[in-house]
């Protein structure tokens, strides 16, 4: 395998696991709060193809991202007062949208499955990205990568470094310790919500504006649970985080080059890999559970009640 070869599949592995990344640290944030939101599958598609259609109609990434954010935002708006405000199981609501998120986007984007957009442009560092070999490896990504980059950052230096981290992961073991301090619980779990669906929103963006610039029905595939799985498989941490999702990606760029390497394969096998491989993760994390409950918000899935 030449040294080119393993650049762009570097390369495309990092591009492939972007939209875990936004989905996996949104899920991160909502459930360090003690929120449980199985509806990023759904929110994940309806910020999609919003994103396409603004972008389609604009031409403007700055107004599709935000399309897409605020989209799956009030997806998640809608997660958060049923389950938070009418204190419904977190479980059965996440569920329900994800399935009324998979019609919706279906419905809407009905008119634009036949449209295709321009590739996003990569971003051009001049001199860096002349460089050899690490100029390709660091400087040859789009905008929203580097953006993903920088909320990596953010997100690691908020929950371990400022005080709302502090808050948020405190509220997360015991609400009603936090409640007894005189934080709004509630309030906190809201924006953690709300805040989680934009960067799930931002995901889906992601792969209808910039990845695959095309509007597919349950074009996610499957991305949703797994960066469900991810925020498990990170053991709630943001590093971990980016670890398994380009992991992931690295398993579903590496499928469409094992052929091309002389390796005879069923295309339907090498399709699963991906997933085969977040569920083999899964399954030897799962062994250690003394790390899970060690690194689990307590409070996960559970309602909380200021009265309570």
């Amino acid at each position: 395998m030449s040294s080119d070869t393993i650049i762009s599949i570097f390369i495309a592995a990092i591009a492939a696991g972007t939209p875990l990344v936004y989905a996996a640290l949104g899920e991160l944030i909502t459930e360090k709060s003690g929120v449980l939101n199985l509806g990023v599958e759904g929110m994940m598609l309806v910020g999609a193809v919003t994103a396409f259609i603004v972008k389609a109609k604009t031409a403007s990434l700055l107004l599709a991202v935000i399309g897409g954010m605020a989209a799956a935002a009030l997806m998640a708006l809608i997660f958060a007062f049923i389950t938070i405000t009418l204190m419904a199981n977190q479980v059965a609501t996440g569920l329900a949208l994800t399935i009324f998120g998979i019609g919706l986007s279906a419905f809407i984007g009905l008119e634009y499955t036949s449209i295709a957009l321009e590739a996003l442009p990569k971003v051009h560092f001049p001199l860096l990205s002349e460089i050899p070999i690490l100029g390709r490896l660091i400087f040859s990504f789009d905008i929203l990568i580097y953006l993903s980059f920088a909320l990596f950052g953010a997100l690691n230096w908020f929950l371990y470094k400022s005080r709302p981290g502090l808050i948020l992961r405190a509220i997360g073991e015991s609400p009603q310790s936090g409640h007894a301090l005189g934080f709004s619980v509630n309030t906190i779990r809201y924006l953690s919500v709300l805040f989680g669906g934009a960067m799930v929103g931002i995901g889906g963006a992601y792969l209808a504006i910039a990845y695959t610039p095309m509007w597919v029905e349950g074009m996610t595939s499957g991305r949703g649970w797994v960066a469900l799985a991810l925020v498990v498989f990170a053991t709630w941490r943001p590093a971990r985080v980016m670890a398994g999702a380009y992991l992931f990606g690295g398993v579903t760029i590496i499928q469409f080059h094992i052929q091309g390497f002389g390796i005879d394969i069923p295309s339907q096998f090498l399709s699963m890999l991906p997933y085969l491989a977040t569920i083999v993760v899964l399954v030897f994390i799962s062994r250690d559970i003394n790390t899970i409950r060690l690194n689990a918000p307590a409070s996960l899935g559970t309602a909380f009640h200021p009265e309570s």
